[in-house]
């Protein structure tokens, strides 16, 4: 019988999640400068890239395998 070490797999999907979510940032600090140039409301793009950052915090409280593979950007 095969078992997962769940804290090993909670590492293995927050870095999985910080790398799909690495050029989603960028894009979202790319549209917050134009968004700050133009002098329009930025709170949208603040409100998401915290979302992105908080990510990962959605790990933690899995107990299953079949809870991680369900956190998902």
């Amino acid at each position: 019988m095969i078992t997962i070490n769940l804290t090993r797999a909670k590492e293995i999907k927050k870095e999985s999640l910080r790398q799909e979510r690495k050029p989603l940032l960028e894009a979202q600090d790319v549209a917050y400068m134009r968004a700050q140039e133009a002098g329009e409301d930025t709170t949208a793009i603040v409100a998401e890239k915290q979302r992105l950052r908080d990510i990962t915090n959605l790990v933690d409280p899995c107990t299953t395998v079949d809870e991680l593979k369900a956190v998902s950007i």
